[in-house]
């Protein structure tokens, strides 16, 4: 007996979604917090959160983000 055709649609659907969520979740556990510099020449850097100039940074940005908030609000 074959299968009604709207069953096979949802069964593909349904996969599709499966492998979304799951490329989804990969990402979310991959994705860190970094910092990343432009410089006038066109270098760029990537500082990571855990080390000590991302650190830094992400202080600074903070405290900017504080004071950005003080002034338009």
């Amino acid at each position: 007996m074959t299968a009604k055709p709207h069953r096979i649609f949802l069964d593909r659907v349904s996969a599709y979604a499966d492998e979304a969520a799951a490329y989804m979740r990969r990402r979310r556990v991959a994705r860190r917090p970094f910092a990343r510099l432009y410089y006038p020449d066109g270098r760029s850097a990537d500082h990571a959160q855990d080390s000590e100039s991302g650190a830094e940074l992400f202080v600074a940005a903070g405290r900017l983000i504080e004071l950005a908030g003080k002034q338009g609000g």
